[in-house]
């Protein structure tokens, strides 16, 4: 069995053709992707950031619950992958600010769609799972 590193190793080396590309795939890296931005902090910063260039403070207390490091390292994921920029103001204390790439923007219309999906079904997810929980308590 493959390890982890081997099984990313192998998924960046292999060409993508985009006629191949496909998420089903073990080796496919657009798995890497999906797992970006199926993360909820991933929304969240990108549904914020929408709007135009943030302090990385102001992402902060808008995303009520996020870590320091937590949002650090989603906003350099965020940065590797080519959807946010990051700028840093040679100023004391610094100061930095992200924004959206084109790339970034991309994203917006199909996130703030889950992020409505979201807000407008959990009353029925949560009911869903108390009937689950209930039907399977031991």
């Amino acid at each position: 069995m493959d390890t982890i590193e081997e099984t990313l190793t192998e998924m960046l080396e292999t060409p993508i053709n985009k006629q191949h590309a496909c998420a089903f795939s073990a080796i496919c890296p657009t798995r890497l992707v999906l797992n970006r931005i199926a993360d909820k902090w991933t929304v969240l910063v990108v549904i914020l950031l929408q709007d135009g260039t943030k302090r990385f403070s102001h992402l902060q207390r808008e995303i009520d619950g996020i870590s320091q490091k937590m949002l650090t390292q989603t906003l350099r994921g965020l940065e590797r992958d080519g959807l946010v920029t990051r700028k840093v103001h040679a100023t004391v204390p610094p100061k930095v600010e992200y924004d959206l790439t084109p790339l970034g923007h991309t994203l917006k219309d199909l996130l703030g769609a889950i992020r409505t999906w979201s807000e407008i079904n959990i009353e029925a997810v949560l009911n869903a799972q108390k009937s689950y929980d209930t039907l399977n308590e031991k």
